[in-house]
């Protein structure tokens, strides 16, 4: 299909439902039974099975019109993560299920992947899913454990969940993939408050939590194999997603280099524009990565863009404190929140410098992406594993 066909079913689809006169969800729900929700996606599914390049135009045509999104820094869990990994390995009556709410934005998603004993070694997780029968006598999962770093938990309905099957195989064979129900008993949300001095992630405990088996996405013990659909969407979703020239974090400090000449001092020039034209190669090679994975699944490269993302951010805001001197030491706001989006261009420079160290620690930390880096990308020996062929329930924690 072409892009100016496309074009014009959206403007046939806008002729039929007028965004001024049309209630929000209303209009987000024909968009997507109209296939013009993600079109990459397939037919009944909120898409028209066309390439994930052709989405742009299609969004810039909606918003051009004034047309509500499904505020996507809000769900992005959802659309960036869970999404693809249930088209891949959910069966039909599970993307009929989650994928329009999730779209829509009516269901919240998150993801119980970390453990406090199991964050850069996630195959080490010890949250435990055990047969079991339901309430209603049907057959099912009993799920017990402990889940930490988890963003938007407090506000979602569903959650990916890994858990361990089979404490007796290795540590990446015996995991299993959920969909978790957090309004089911058993599910206890706690806020996690942070540097910044919000709490956008949580920690959710786990107790005697029933999962019908009809929500396990994938083979038993295959949970591995269908998490690296998340975690690799995940990264790119992190690190590559699209933005114009000059936003996020080099944005702000562009601005305040042009507004505060007075701190310009020998060095801030050059310095300056390393990280400028840093930033710019990052977003051109994010913007290759998407056309690469208009065609297929993301691969290990997503790695290597949310890692120099996390880096730069860090350098990036680290120089605009040092440029600010002791204004760049005052913290707008200590007051507790619980923001659904992380805002780098409207918070101050103290919050920026605070919140990028996170950066390389979520989805994935630096240090795990190296390791990617180098094996799947670089083709390097792999690091000695002396725990690959040892049962789970034997490694030393």
């Amino acid at each position: 299909m072409q892009t100016d066909e496309l074009t014009g079913r959206v403007r046939e689809f806008l002729a039929a439902h007028d965004p001024a006169g049309t209630q929000r969800l209303d209009f987000l729900r024909a968009r997507f039974d109209a296939g013009l929700a993600w079109v990459s996606f397939p037919v009944g599914l909120g898409g028209l099975g066309l390439s994930r390049a052709a989405q742009p135009a299609v969004d810039a045509a909606f918003a051009a019109a004034g047309a509500p999104d499904n505020d996507p820094l809000s769900i992005g869990i959802g659309l960036g993560m869970a999404a693809p990994t249930i088209l891949r390995h959910g069966t039909d009556e599970q993307r009929q299920r989650w994928l329009r709410p999730l779209w829509t934005g009516e269901e919240v998603w998150c993801q119980l992947f970390s453990e406090p004993g199991a964050g850069s070694d996630l195959a080490a997780l010890g949250t435990r899913a055990v047969r079991g029968t339901g309430p209603d006598g049907t057959d099912g999962w009993i799920v017990n454990g402990q889940k930490v770093w988890t963003s938007m938990a407090h506000q979602a309905r569903w959650a990916i969940l890994l858990a361990r099957t089979d404490p007796d195989l290795p540590k990446h064979q015996g995991i299993t993939y959920f969909v978790c129900d957090l309004t089911h008993p058993g599910v206890d949300v706690r806020p996690l408050r942070q540097i910044t001095g919000e709490a956008e992630f949580n920690e959710v405990f786990l107790t005697d939590v029933w999962i019908p088996d009809g929500y396990r996405l994938g083979g038993v013990g295959e949970g591995w194999r269908v998490a690296q659909t998340t975690l690799m969407n995940e990264r790119v979703a992190i690190g590559g997603g699209a933005v114009p020239r000059e936003a996020g974090m080099i944005g702000a400090l562009s601005r305040t280099w042009r507004e505060r000449p007075e701190l310009r001092g020998p060095g801030t020039h050059d310095a300056l524009m390393k990280l400028w034209v840093a930033a710019e190669a990052g977003r051109l090679a994010a913007t290759r990565l998407r056309e690469q994975l208009a065609a297929g699944q993301p691969g290990a490269e997503g790695s290597a863009v949310k890692y120099a993302f996390a880096r730069l951010n860090q350098e990036v805001s680290g120089f605009e404190l040092e440029l600010l001197g002791a204004d760049g030491l005052t913290y707008d706001d200590w007051t507790m929140r619980r923001p659904s989006h992380v805002d780098w261009e409207n918070r101050s420079p103290g919050y920026r410098y605070l919140r990028a160290k996170g950066n390389s620690i979520e989805g994935g930390t630096s240090e795990i992406l190296c390791n990617i880096i180098a094996e799947r990308v670089l083709g390097l020996p792999p690091e000695p594993r002396a725990d690959k062929d040892v049962a789970w329930k034997d490694l030393p924690r």
